[in-house]
């Protein structure tokens, strides 16, 4: 099914998402890769606050290369899911409702997936160009000092995913593996 749907996102929203919808999101998300993520958690360890609010809102796993001129932002293609896993439990934990990247999540993301009403979306991986065409703005937030790391607020317009993993556990990687192998 195809959707269209405004970031941040809701938890009611999130629920409505099914594994191997295609699904264009609109609105404001984040960029975090691991430099960020491990940054983010050393923060909360001291107790204080995080670069951006994770209510209802959306991280994608990116690091940009640099803007052409009249660009909002260079080649922007999501990076590996999985070097996030170790952190992502909590911050779904504390509101973080959406994750774009690309490759499987560990059996702990996917229940704290299922726990939190969220969802884990794939961008396809080697069409960073052409992802970074729904990109309309872009502003470090935090961390410039890691460059490419850095979070970053993205503004979105028809950013195309597909959901991986829904808000009941369900994961595309699976299914299309049985679907492929009952042919």
């Amino acid at each position: 099914m195809e959707r269209h749907i405004q970031a941040p996102i809701s938890k009611e929203e999130a629920a409505k998402l099914h594994s191997g919808d295609y699904v264009y999101i609109t609105g404001t998300i984040y960029t975090a890769r691991d430099a960020a993520h491990k940054r983010m958690q050393e923060t909360l360890e001291r107790g204080e606050a995080l670069p951006f609010p994770l209510d209802g809102n959306v991280v994608y796993y990116m690091g940009p290369s640099p803007a052409r001129e009249g660009r909002a932002i260079g080649s922007a293609g999501p990076t590996t899911a999985s070097r996030m896993d170790k952190y992502t439990p909590d911050l779904l934990d504390m509101g973080l409702v959406g994750m774009i990247g690309k490759g499987r999540r560990c059996d702990a993301v996917r229940d704290a997936i299922v726990r939190n009403s969220a969802v884990y979306f794939a961008a396809v991986g080697g069409a960073g160009a052409l992802l970074s065409k729904s990109i309309t703005k872009s502003e470090v937030v935090a961390y410039d000092d890691l460059g490419t790391e850095a979070v970053r607020k993205l503004e979105v317009e028809n950013f195309p995913v597909i959901v991986v993993i829904d808000s009941q556990g369900n994961n595309l990687y699976d299914t299309s593996m049985e679907e492929y192998v009952s042919l």
